[in-house]
């Protein structure tokens, strides 16, 4: 899987094995605790979820979220 973040081509682990491997330890237990009990129809996502917390997206987002909030033109 590939996605920009600050524009940048990123390639996101995989595979289930490569996710909890690019994890830090508290995360891969979390991820360990969550991903037997979420529903087939929501794995996908579950998953795409968890390959973008090993990249910094949430801090893109978070930077983002914040220009909105100040109301910031975003769209150029």
């Amino acid at each position: 899987m590939r996605t920009v973040i600050a524009g940048q081509l990123v390639e996101l682990p995989g595979t289930i094995a490569a996710i909890r491997a690019a994890l830090d330890e508290s995360r891969a237990e979390e991820f360990d605790a969550e991903i037997p009990h979420v529903p087939v129809a929501e794995l996908p996502l579950a998953l795409a979820r968890w390959a973008l917390a090993t990249t910094d997206a949430d801090a893109e987002d978070a930077a983002l979220f914040e220009r909105l909030a100040r109301g910031e033109d975003t769209r150029g």
